[in-house]
């Protein structure tokens, strides 16, 4: 009953569409036109928005072509007989999850097939390990129904090795689907044999807008089928002329393009990658993922550290022996430099195109895809240039920062009152915590005095205008706020960097804890005055006794018998804490010295630098940096510096150098006046501090 019904809808939809499938089919089938004339013969086009949607209905005409009972009995046919599509594991996220959801077939229909991991590239699906998934799934009662290849993957631009898939496909009978960026060049003259195999493939996915630069273009889906009933049911065909109008936008602007616009324009954008690849092969610590410098015009690369006894996926910093955990972190380090590297570039030059990515195996990665973006950008020769010279000048400090950042951990580490804080994905030398006194090591939670020194912390550190960037932030693993260092040049001092930070940090804390003292002393010695003012009024009425506190009678006995009494008040010491009376005060008609105040705290030494020598950078006796015309200036300066950071014993006063000058003070008052000043007593004079005077003068 089901067969009759089958094939008495297909001789009414035969008789219906034969004259309209066969106008249509003299414009869609046969030679393609354009750029793939002679490449994908006796093919049908498929035009839609979403670039997903033809293999979805690709996917929907096989089932069609494998289980011809589909149209009557539907998913008991697929029950019995559970279809099979296979994906790369390098294919692009969330296609299987699209056509399952798209063709109501569940989850495990789909297999994801490995890429190759001994032998080939690492996103190359691995074609022994396939055929081996294909016979397991026909031995225990499944149907391989599609094939979905690479010309050129959506991360790096591998592409798979098609003509060997197309001869597996071929012996069990699955469709063979195509997709990818590498498609583009089989509109150039030269091709390479993995992407020319894919003209024989099933059907393939092409989106010419990114190509050209086209906006609001579709994309094209060609597949070869000569059932059209099939394809009608699909979705491959329609009789709306909304759909036919699909195509407009294309045909207008592959007629305006023409063939040698079209093809001028994928060239341009091969050239461009070929021109990067041939450039960043002459520079140092660059890493470039490449599979064949003819197939693709995806460049793939990042920054590295190759070191003795060490997978070279794996950089590191220099030492010589690593435990797996130590690798990893240093892996995610070096994924923040790339990281850093890939936002620099795509701010410094914007025309490139640039796209920062994480990749399973080798990290995180910069990648240059001309094809997809130097038609829209504008990208042309002189970007690749200055691409190659941007990342020659952000090399040093890469290498830089990579080096200095164990001697940042170890100065840390030794410095008391500093906690390193390990966070592998800052690119920056490192981390540092600055650990208090009421500071709860064993809490996660937010430290509000901890933010209060990190944020005075930041603000001393960027007013020392140094190459550094400073920022604050809270930690890795928890809540608490943290100071992060930036990148760091090869001269930078860390040693100098970490006592900086310690010292800033401590006097920040003691001169809060001793202004919250001082607000503490201020606030208990008014309460005291006030209680001793009080007790000092009431002495007084006891001793004036009680009608001079009345208003007349107190008058006349004041005119009569006048008191004596000394106007008592308190004074606040602040430097001594202490409450005093301010009868001396008036008395002596002058307020006393009080004591000394203590000291201001600050850090442990300042280092002694030249004028227009930035904070944190070595010192440059001894460097090449030193011109020979400017190299004896700057030694003095050197020398003048440590004679004046050496004390006061080795300066000498200029008064006694300038003997022939009209009025200097002779040998024996500059000598006077240098003891003067040294504080030290005359053996000569009963009154040294007078002589020290007038020599001065």
């Amino acid at each position: 009953m089901g067969k009759n019904l089958k094939e008495a809808m297909k001789m009414l939809e035969d008789s219906q569409r034969r004259t309209e499938e066969e106008n249509g089919k003299k414009l869609i089938s046969g030679d393609i036109p354009g750029p793939l004339q002679g490449r994908y013969e006796n093919g049908c086009a498929y035009f839609h928005e979403e670039e997903r949607e033809g293999l979805a209905k690709i996917c929907r005409l096989a089932i069609h072509s494998r289980y011809e009972d589909f149209v009557v009995d539907g998913f008991n046919v697929l029950y019995n007989k559970k279809p099979v599509i296979y994906l790369s594991a390098a294919a692009r996220p969330g296609l299987g999850q699209y056509l399952c959801n798209q063709l109501g077939l569940p989850f495990p229909c789909l297999c994801r097939v490995p890429c190759n991991t001994m032998f080939g590239s690492q996103h190359q699906m691995d074609v022994a390990f396939l055929e081996k998934m294909i016979k397991d799934d026909i031995e225990r009662g499944r149907l391989p129904l599609l094939l979905v290849a690479n010309a050129g993957t959506a991360a790096v631009g591998h592409t798979d090795k098609i003509g060997r898939l197309k001869e597996l496909c071929e012996q069990y009978g699955i469709w063979l689907h195509v997709e990818g960026v590498n498609l583009a060049t089989l509109a150039l003259g030269y091709v390479s044999s993995s992407v020319l195999a894919a003209t024989k493939c099933d059907s393939m996915t092409m989106t010419p807008g990114p190509w050209l630069g086209l906006p609001a273009v579709p994309a094209v889906t060609l597949y070869k089928h000569d059932d059209p009933a099939l394809t009608l049911v699909a979705g491959l065909t329609s009789n709306k002329p909304a759909d036919k109008l699909r195509a407009l936008p294309l045909w207008l602007s592959l007629q305006y393009l023409g063939l040698d616009g079209i093809v001028e324009r994928i060239k341009h954008a091969c050239q461009l990658s070929q021109r990067l690849q041939e450039s960043l092969k002459k520079v140092n610590y660059i890493k470039i993922l490449v599979e064949d410098e003819l197939s693709s015009p995806v460049v793939v690369f990042r920054f590295f550290q190759e070191l003795p006894d060490s997978d070279p996926v794996f950089k590191a910093v220099p030492v010589p022996t690593m435990t797996p955990s130590a690798v990893g972190r240093e892996r995610h380090s070096c994924d923040a430099l790339n990281r850093w590297l890939g936002e620099q570039l795509k701010q410094l030059v914007p025309a490139s195109g640039l796209t920062v990515m994480d990749l399973e195996a080798e990290g995180t990665c910069v990648r240059f895809s001309p094809l997809m973006t130097a038609a829209v950008l504008g990208t042309r020769g002189e970007d690749v240039d200055q691409l190659v010279a941007c990342i020659e000048s952000k090399l040093p400090v890469l290498s830089s920062t990579l080096q200095l950042r164990e001697e940042f951990k170890q100065e840390v580490e030794a410095t008391a009152g500093l906690l390193y804080v390990d966070d592998p994905n800052w690119p920056g030398i490192g981390v540092v915590r600055y650990e208090h006194a009421n500071d709860d090591k064993s809490s996660l939670k937010s430290d509000p005095e901890g933010e209060k020194i990190h944020a005075g912390l930041l603000k001393k550190l960027n007013e020392l205008e140094s190459d550094l960037t400073f920022k604050i932030g809270p930690e890795y693993k928890s809540m608490k706020s943290c100071l992060y260092v930036g990148m760091a040049s090869e001269d930078m001092d860390v040693a100098e960097l970490v006592e900086t930070i310690a010292a800033t940090a401590r006097e920040i804390e003691e001169n809060s804890r001793l202004l919250e003292n001082m607000t503490e002393v201020v606030r208990k010695g008014i309460q005291e005055a006030q209680v001793e003012l009080q007790k000092a009024n009431e002495e007084r009425l006891l001793e004036e006794g009680v009608l001079r506190q009345i208003p007349v009678v107190g008058s006349v006995l004041n005119w009569f018998s006048p008191v004596q009494a000394l106007q008592k008040g308190r004074t606040f010491n602040l430097t001594a804490g202490s409450l005093e009376s301010t009868e001396p005060i008036y008395v002596y008609k002058a307020q006393g010295a009080g004591v000394t105040p203590p000291p201001t705290p600050s850090g442990s030494r300042t280092k002694q630098r030249l004028p227009g020598q930035k904070p944190f950078k070595r010192s440059l006796r001894g460097s090449d940096a030193l011109s020979e015309t400017s190299s004896a200036s700057h030694i003095e300066d050197l020398e003048k510096v440590e004679r004046l950071s050496g004390g006061p014993e080795q300066i000498t006063l200029e008064a006694s150098s300038t003997e022939g000058h009209p009025g200097a003070p002779s040998p024996q008052h500059a000598s006077r006046s240098e003891a003067f000043q040294k504080g030290a007593p005359h053996p000569e004079d009963d009154h040294p501090q007078v002589e020290g005077a007038e020599s001065l003068r």
